[in-house]
């Protein structure tokens, strides 16, 4: 252990407990005690060897000696108050005294002493304080003009001194003042070179800080340009930290979320803090998740200087913090998805029970009431025809009855993926023609014309001839029903290269604008369940629209309220089945979306929801 070490030990146990977790203030407090300890000791030490050699001391001598043992007591002061411009104020006043009480004593201004009153503002200018710099230079000053005064006015006392001797005394006043001087300069280089160490320091810590953590911490003015962002911008972007400087980030966010961005940055300078969310185009160029053009990030900001957005005079800039949130971003949607799926379960499953309630109700009332009524014939006094329209009455709800049973059946294997689609060549005019006449009696009773349009020459088509006629019965008799008499049902057929083209028009009631997007569900009905005026389970469009599908086509719906409906479908002439995939867990999953395709689907389209069979 060297000596340095050791007085560096004994000096930081007499420190101030408030500065000695602040490296420079600790560092300052050392340059401030260890000369005033040093020079009082070595003062204190040398007075025995002056009184051997000089003899019993003056009054005067015994002041000066007392006076070279005081910054002791300075030291003490800052030891126990850890007031540092304090002790500087104290030391200046302790130096100023000791000065002025040798000048005037001997010779005043002209003294040796008087060039001392240089190294007082000097001393002051180690407290790296203005206030004591300025009082240190004025208490220097006053006491030379006092010096001056009293000298003028020959109220110093007669010194007998040679001339020999005052060149003497005044060359060491010089050179003690120049050593001392010396002295405060190498003070004031340590502590600049400390100050400097510690700077880089603490800003390589920042630096380090800032390269390795995955939030992007970023420096803008008021109006978003950005003056700084750290490199995990890189990473977060997929670009170079330099087009991100100036307005580059702001050129980056979403043009709808821009005037959130911007508001945020101007309520974080006048003050306050703020978090915002916006989105971030980034280069898909290294990106985890494959083409995404934006992704979502939160940035909490607050002001660089808690005073500084209630000035004025002077530019605010804010410290913004960014975090890439897209993972919950996701999460998020697959909540709402599997929100709107339960949702939409839940509603079928009301749809269900209403539908239900009332078709399998009605049927089963007449089955059961004219089969009593059959039984009981003799009791009724029953003739032969009445039994025989009974028994028609029977039969028409027993058939209304496997139709909605068969609906429903047919229904859950789409729904499942177990329905099969049985692939042959057919023609596809004789099989429209054909659901057109079996229909043609029932809209003749309603009063519909019933206008039939197909080509001699449409081509065969390769698909599934049941699944092609139970398309058009239900799309023609869903027509003839929901128009009133006197109305037109059209049925036309057209053919390209690829493609067979159904449509199916009337002029009926038409679908309200709300109700259209659900067309094609299960169990949904137009209007109010309870007060429909058409029977039915709601599942023929839906049965249709998942026929449609297996057969890799297409389905639109056209309608205007009380002016009719428009359904178009089209259909590959050659059906190819899609590739068996493999068997796949029954767990019903959720299919992540990007934000970037959320936005794109339409507002009236549901949440996709992948069910596995």
């Amino acid at each position: 252990m060297t000596v340095l070490s050791i007085i560096r030990d004994c000096l930081d146990a007499l420190l101030h407990p408030s500065a000695r977790y602040d490296a420079l203030m600790r560092a300052r407090h050392r340059a401030f005690m260890a000369p005033r300890l040093l020079g009082s000791l070595a003062a204190f030490a040398a007075f025995p060897v002056y009184l051997v050699l000089r003899g019993a001391p003056s009054a005067i001598e015994v002041a000066a000696f007392a006076w070279l043992i005081a910054p002791i007591m300075l030291s003490w002061f800052l030891s126990r108050t850890g007031r540092y411009e304090g002790a500087h104020v104290l030391s200046s006043l302790a130096l100023a005294g000791l000065i002025m009480a040798i000048a005037s004593t001997t010779g005043g201004i002209e003294s040796f002493a008087a060039i001392w009153l240089v190294v007082v503002p000097l001393e002051a200018a180690l407290s790296a304080s203005r206030r004591v710099a300025a009082f240190a230079s004025l208490l220097a000053l006053s006491c030379a003009a006092i010096l001056i005064l009293v000298s003028q006015f020959g109220w110093l006392p007669s010194e007998h001194v040679g001339a020999a001797q005052r060149g003497v005394m005044m060359a060491f006043g010089v050179a003690s003042a120049t050593l001392y001087a010396a002295g405060l300069a190498f003070g004031a280089e340590s502590l600049a070179r400390t100050s400097v160490t510690l700077l880089s320091r603490e800003e390589e810590r920042y630096r380090l800080l800032a390269r390795n953590m995955s939030d992007v911490i970023s420096r803008h003015q008021r109006n978003g340009a950005v003056q700084f962002i750290s490199q995990a911008a890189e990473a977060m972007l997929g670009m170079p930290v330099a087009q991100l400087l100036g307005h580059g980030l702001f050129d980056r966010v979403h043009v709808a979320d821009r005037p959130a961005y911007l508001t945020a940055l101007s309520d974080a300078a006048r003050g306050d803090v703020r978090s915002v969310e916006f989105r971030l185009r980034r280069e898909p160029t290294g990106s985890e998740r494959g083409q995404v053009d934006f992704i979502w990030v939160e940035m909490r900001c607050r002001p660089l200087d808690q005073d500084l957005g209630r000035d004025l005079t002077r530019e605010a800039e804010v410290v913004g913090v960014m975090r890439d949130v897209t993972d919950r971003k996701l999460s998020e949607e697959a909540l709402d998805q599997a929100r709107s799926a339960a949702e939409a379960a839940d509603a079928a499953k009301t749809r269900f029970l209403a539908t239900m309630s009332h078709e399998l109700r009605t049927p089963l009332n007449a089955i059961i009431g004219f089969s009593e009524m059959i039984a009981q014939e003799q009791t009724l006094m029953l003739a032969a025809s009445q039994r025989k329209e009974y028994a028609e009455l029977i039969n028409a709800s027993g058939q209304h009855l496997l139709s909605v049973v068969n609906g429903i059946l047919d229904m859950s294997k789409m729904e499942s993926g177990n329905f099969e689609i049985a692939s042959e060549p057919f023609a596809p005019r004789a099989s429209l023609t054909h659901c057109c006449n079996l229909l043609a009696l029932k809209a003749r009773e309603n009063g519909i014309d019933l206008i039939t349009d197909a080509p001699q020459d449409l081509p065969v088509m390769t698909g599934d001839p049941r699944a092609f006629k139970q398309i058009v019965l239900n799309l023609v008799a869903n027509a003839v029903k929901f128009t009133e008499r006197g109305g037109q049902v059209t049925v036309t057929a057209s053919a390209s290269a690829s493609q067979l083209t159904l449509r199916i028009s009337d002029t009926g009631v038409g679908i309200a604008p709300d109700d259209l997007k659900h067309i094609g569900s299960p169990f949904f009905q137009c209007g109010k369940t309870y007060q429909r005026r058409h029977e039915g389970t709601g599942l023929g469009l839906s049965i249709v629209k998942s026929l449609v599908a297996l057969h890799l086509g297409e389905l639109t719906v056209q309608s205007k309220l009380g002016e009719g409906t428009a359904i178009t479908v089209k259909l590959p002439l050659v059906y190819t089945p899609p590739q068996a995939k493999p068997a796949e867990s029954k767990i019903a999953t959720l299919t992540p979306v990007l934000r970037q395709e959320l936005q794109d689907r339409p507002q009236d389209q549901p949440a996709l929801v992948k069910k596995s069979a």
